[in-house]
């Protein structure tokens, strides 16, 4: 618990997703859960953007492509949503790309399609090395 406490917005953000997949379960496909979660997110006071578009940067030039992240939270969170059995390589590396598109620090991976929701804390690290990763010691862990 102590962790989540040093983590306010990423614990409100879980806790919204459980009451979701608690109500929900899985087999829903993912627009009907960022839906619901959206829901979930104003009952809580979560300030969010939904289906965000977020600019790539080459050698500081911006390119026409962009990703799409499904929530932006507190202006800070990149928040993925999927409705798949298990969470793989693939997604936990979709989320770590928003974070170095967008420079924000903080991603969160959510997963309604198993039995129990999924979810993991990524972290892109800037303080030593502006180009390394880690997924965080999952300071969100606890149960919100």
């Amino acid at each position: 618990m102590q962790n989540a406490q040093r983590d306010p917005q990423t614990h409100v953000i879980i806790g919204a997703a459980m009451d979701v997949h608690t109500e929900l379960g899985p087999g829903f496909l993912e627009n009907v859960y960022q839906e619901a979660l959206a829901v979930g997110f104003t009952e809580r006071a979560v300030p969010f953007q939904r289906e965000v578009n977020l600019p790539v940067l080459y050698k500081g030039k911006r390119l026409n492509a962009t990703y799409r992240a499904d929530f932006v939270c507190f202006n800070s969170i990149i928040v993925g949503l999927k409705a798949l059995p298990a969470l793989g390589g693939l997604e936990q590396a979709q989320v770590l790309n928003y974070l170095k598109a967008t420079g924000h620090e903080i991603g969160l991976l959510l997963n309604f399609g198993a039995p129990s929701l999924q979810y993991q804390r990524l972290v892109l690290s800037q303080a030593n090395n502006p180009k390394s990763l880690r997924e965080s010691a999952k300071s969100a862990d606890s149960s919100p």
